[in-house]
C-alpha cells in the first residue's frame, strides 16, 4: 500500500491591525478561519481573537516593557517546529508585522529553516489611531514627509532623530510613553521647537479610546497628569493640532500657542 504523504505545513505573518475587529483585512479573516495553530502577541484585539474558531489551538506570546512571555528567539523556534510538523500556522502580530513587530526576524527563521512563509500585511496603528483622531499624517499645508520611530530603544539620547521632526514633517513615535520626558527633552535638544504640537492617543481604534494634545515641552507632563497607559502613540508635528482632541495644557498661554497652528 502506498504510504500517505505528511501534511504540508505552511506560516503566514499576519498583522492584526490596531484593535478594532472591522480593521481586519478580509485574507487575515480567512486565514484565522483554517488555521490549525494562531500563536498571537498581546497587543492584537480581543475582537479579533473571537474570530479564532474553537479547533484551532491559540499560544499567547504576549510582551510587556521589560517582560516577555517567551522570549523571541523561542518564538522563532516554535513556529518553524509547528510548521514542519505539518501544521497551517497563523502568527497574529498587532498593526503590521513588519512595523515594529519583529516580522522581519520571524521570516529570517522561517528561510533558514525551510519553512514556507507569507506575509499579510495589516494596518499599523500609525494609520488607524490617527484615522480615528481625524490626524492627517500627511497634509498640503503641514506635512509631507512621515517618519516612525520606536520610542523604548536603550540608549535613546544617542539616537540619531536629526530631521525627523520639525517643519514640514510629521513624527510618530510607537512605544513611547515611559520615555515621554526623554523623547520631549531629545526632540528640543536636537534642534525642534518647544511649541510644536503633540497629540497622544491611547488605545487607538478601540471604543475608549483617548485623544490628548499639547505642545511638545508638556509631553512628559501630559503622560504624568493624565495617567496614560501603553498601548499609546505619539505624533509630533503641526499636523497634531488638526486632531479632534482633547486639550491638555500644564502651563498658562499654551493653549493660545497651539492655536497659532490651527
Amino acid at each position: 500500500m502506498e504510504k500517505t504523504p505528511p501534511p504540508v505545513g505552511k506560516l503566514w505573518l499576519v498583522g492584526a491591525g490596531p484593535g478594532d475587529p472591522d480593521l481586519l483585512t478580509l485574507r487575515a479573516a480567512r486565514l484565522l478561519a483554517s488555521a490549525d495553530l494562531v500563536v498571537h502577541d498581546g497587543l492584537v484585539g480581543d475582537g479579533v481573537l473571537a474570530l479564532i474558531p474553537p479547533h484551532a489551538e491559540r499560544i499567547s506570546v504576549a510582551k510587556q516593557r521589560s517582560r516577555h512571555t517567551m522570549k523571541q528567539e523561542l518564538i522563532n523556534e516554535l513556529l518553524v517546529r509547528e510548521t514542519l510538523a505539518g501544521k497551517q500556522v497563523v502568527r497574529l502580530k498587532g498593526g503590521d508585522p513588519f512595523i515594529f513587530g519583529r516580522g522581519g526576524e520571524e521570516l529570517d527563521a522561517a528561510r533558514k529553516a525551510g519553512v514556507t512563509c507569507e506575509v499579510v500585511p495589516g494596518i499599523t496603528a500609525a494609520a488607524g489611531c490617527a484615522a480615528q483622531a481625524g490626524l492627517p499624517l500627511t497634509h498640503r499645508e503641514d506635512a509631507s514627509a512621515v517618519s516612525f520611530v520606536a520610542g523604548q530603544c536603550k540608549d535613546l539620547s544617542d539616537q540619531d532623530w536629526s530631521g525627523l521632526a520639525g517643519h514640514g514633517r510629521t513624527l510618530v513615535i510607537y512605544m513611547g510613553i515611559a520615555t515621554a520626558t526623554a523623547i520631549a527633552d531629545k526632540l528640543i535638544a536636537d534642534g525642534v521647537s518647544p511649541d510644536l504640537p503633540v497629540a497622544v492617543i491611547e488605545r487607538g481604534t478601540t471604543a475608549d479610546a483617548r485623544v490628548l494634545r499639547t505642545l511638545l515641552t508638556d509631553l512628559g507632563d501630559l503622560v504624568a497628569r493624565e495617567a496614560v497607559r501603553s498601548p499609546a502613540l505619539i505624533i509630533v508635528g503641526k499636523v497634531a493640532a488638526r486632531a479632534d482632541a482633547l486639550d491638555c495644557f500644564g502651563a498658562p498661554g499654551v493653549a493660545e500657542k497651539l492655536g497659532n497652528f490651527a
